[in-house]
């Protein structure tokens, strides 16, 4: 499309409106504006190149988002639509003419009824890379007025961690496409990251292009509190109420959590299961000087689950030989006697609440440090003082579905 003919034609662009539905009251909570552009008498072409293309000039783009923002505001509050709208702009499209275009237009709007605080304003994380400062002291400027700010594509520069956190967004907006791109363990990292910075910062987070059910159930397992995508709605020139929804999204969630309590019910009675195990092989237990015959006992217990056991005191360190599988054989290593692990994140926290509740615990999926592969460790306090702790495999962990969350 002609540059030229677009905004020489504005009559001919007109909004779409893509809903947001939310994982709290399973309804739509706002929608996104975006433009398409009518070529002939019925096809209308999306603005996506346009807003793109570098050599389009920065007063073109404004025009027509200008264009676009008044026609959706107007309909809202024609049709007395409630909920957020959310729009899109560029770093450079903001900080043309230092911003004033959006603000003049909206605090319009705001005249005539329509809340500033309705309005959710996203920038793309890659709008942090150059001109930062201007951008910052802009958007900020902008949340003095109730105006909320997402950024886009969070996620793709883990470089701009610490610029997201200055400006304190209200929601993260993250790309279900990036489940497709990574591999499993790569993308949970980038969503363990993201989820500590969203509730370091107060933001909810945004799954955006969810395409189907294994899409919407990752963004709700992962703390997704706003859901987008052709899964749910496909963009459409008038605001659609929940009725036109393409599934029912409270069922949806309903059948996700029921699942999720089955799993995590599964998950528990292992955890009763082997603290019942080792229970059984207390009496035995004779002391710190002769724990390695006590956790060649153990082995026995455990050797469908396990693949490394071990005891350490309430401070950390391991007062007991490795016993090591190897080859379906048990073997022990005396020289990790000795090592102390109290450095690592929770340990002491889990001796604490083993020795405070005289209960076992399940830790996360963790990547071990000598084998690389992903495992989980059952610890169980023998005695107010010493503590077993028994690494579980992946391949058991794989076995089982309920132990993989």
């Amino acid at each position: 499309m002609d540059p030229l003919d677009i905004i020489g034609n504005l009559h001919k662009v007109k909004p779409v409106y893509q809903p947001v539905v939310s994982a709290i009251r399973h309804k739509i909570i706002g929608y996104e504006v975006l433009g398409r552009f009518r070529q002939g008498e019925e096809n209308w072409c999306s603005l996506k190149n346009f807003f793109h293309d570098g050599d389009v000039p920065e007063e073109f783009k404004v025009d027509v988002d200008q264009h676009l923002l008044k026609l959706a505001i107007s309909e809202m509050l024609d049709s007395k639509r409630t909920g957020f709208l959310f729009i899109n702009r560029t770093a450079n499209e903001l900080l043309f003419n230092n911003g004033e275009d959006l603000l003049e237009t909206l605090l319009y709007y705001k005249e005539k009824g329509f809340s500033l605080n309705r309005v959710v304003l996203e920038v793309t994380e890659h709008d942090f890379e150059e001109r930062f400062e201007e951008l910052n002291h802009l958007l900020l400027y902008y949340k003095t007025y109730g105006i909320q700010i997402a950024i886009d594509h969070i996620g793709v520069k883990s470089s701009n961690i610490d610029r997201i956190r200055q400006l304190e967004p209200h929601i993260l907006k993250i790309d279900t496409k990036m489940i497709r791109d990574h591999n499993r363990e790569g993308f949970q990292d980038v969503m363990f990251s993201l989820s500590m910075l969203a509730q370091r910062i107060g933001a909810a987070l945004l799954f955006e292009n969810i395409e189907d059910d294994f899409q919407l159930h990752f963004a709700w397992k992962h703390g997704g509190r706003f859901y987008q995508g052709f899964y749910l709605a496909k963009p459409e020139f008038q605001m659609r109420s929940n009725d036109y929804l393409t599934l029912n999204t409270r069922d949806k969630i309903n059948s996700y959590i029921q699942r999720e309590k089955n799993l995590i019910e599964q998950r528990l009675s292992f955890v009763l299961f082997w603290e019942q195990k080792v229970k059984e092989l207390l009496p035995k237990w004779d002391g710190a000087k002769k724990v390695d015959p006590f956790i060649e006992l153990v082995t026995e217990k455990f050797d469908q689950e396990s693949f490394r056991m071990f005891v350490c005191n309430g401070d950390g360190l391991q007062i007991s030989s490795n016993f090591r599988k190897r080859d379906e054989i048990w073997e022990p290593e005396p020289h990790k006697k000795g090592s102390n692990w109290a450095f690592r994140p929770y340990f002491l926290e889990n001796v604490m609440q083993m020795k405070t509740w005289n209960k076992g615990r399940l830790s996360d999926i963790y990547s071990d440090i000598e084998t690389k592969d992903m495992i989980r460790t059952f610890s169980y306090p023998l005695t107010g003082q010493y503590f077993l702790f028994i690494d579980i495999p992946y391949t058991f962990i794989y076995e089982n579905e309920c132990l993989l969350i």
